[in-house]
């Protein structure tokens, strides 16, 4: 590759995704017995399982390692400490950006025969895709969840009532927990979309928007536009949303807010300020951190 095609190639720096299919979804089908189901799959680093939808509600959650939740006009970044829920009938890609156990529940709504017990999920706030805490014990109960598919024997009476009781205090956790308001907007515009996903995959490559416009082939006036008619902000915030989502998986490696912030280009209070400002709480709350340890 030539210097000149370097330049302007914004997928160089691109890892090799190994892309997987889908799990048989109907395999874990929800139903009036069984109205929650569990599934989970020990992924490599860089997997990327295709884009899909399902007919029922599903939470994502990871055990030791960080995903990418994606939708058409968003991504999420999600470590073990917090939890993805997409309403049903939204198509969506999860991507491992570290090897991790990959938890997948799905919820049956109510009106595919989920009962009274799922009226909860019709709510206005749940039809809209959240990241959210996910407390210990949630945590906890997911684990604890059956995630044999429906090849396996069925449960018997005492496994199902289990499984009805966690169910239960599933959804119980997930109505409680607290809402993190974190997600990064998508673009349609083509030369955008290369621009945010260079931005994503290293966000502290360039240090104006004019470099990254280079990757784009178009003027900076006119990335600066696209960046706010598109997505309703300007390039400085929204790569402030990416640089929280890469301290988000930075801290799963027990790093602490200093070296977060230093890796990150920030200084301390500067990083601690930016992270207050953008999402209205501290750094060590915002990145799930009741002591800063150094390392």
């Amino acid at each position: 590759m030539s210097a000149a095609e370097s330049l302007v190639n914004p997928h160089r720096h691109a890892r090799t995704l190994a892309r997987i299919p889908l799990l048989d979804p109907l395999l874990y089908q929800p139903h009036a017995q069984r109205p929650v189901r569990s599934k989970m799959r020990e992924l490599n680093k860089d997997t990327l399982i295709m884009p899909h939808t399902h007919a029922w509600a599903q939470l994502a959650i990871s055990t030791g390692g960080v995903i990418r939740v994606s939708l058409p006009n968003a991504t999420y970044i999600v470590p073990p400490h917090r939890a993805v829920w997409v309403p049903p009938e939204v198509q969506h890609t999860v991507t491992l950006v570290e090897t991790a156990h990959l938890y997948t529940l799905y919820f049956l709504p109510r009106a595919h025969g989920g009962g009274e017990q799922a009226k909860w999920m019709e709510d206005a706030a749940w039809q809209e895709c959240r990241v959210m805490q996910a407390s210990a014990l949630l945590r906890a109960l997911v684990v604890e969840m059956d995630t044999r598919s429906d090849l396996a024997p069925a449960l018997d009476g005492e496994a199902l009532l289990r499984e009805q009781h966690l169910s239960a205090l599933v959804c119980d956790e997930i109505r409680r927990a607290p809402v993190i308001h974190l997600g990064i907007r998508l673009p349609q515009d083509k030369r955008l979309q290369h621009l945010c996903e260079a931005v994503l995959r290293d966000p502290l490559r360039h240090d104006t928007l004019e470099q990254w416009a280079l990757d784009t082939g178009a003027s900076l006036r006119t990335v600066a536009r696209l960046f706010r008619t598109e997505l309703g902000c300007t390039f400085t915030q929204w790569r402030q949303q990416v640089v929280l989502s890469k301290a988000v998986t930075l801290t799963t490696h027990h790093r602490s807010i200093a070296r977060i912030a230093s890796e990150l280009g920030y200084t301390p209070s500067a990083f601690s300020a930016m992270v207050r400002r953008t999402v209205g709480m501290s750094a060590a709350r915002f990145l799930g951190q009741h002591t800063t340890q150094s390392r």
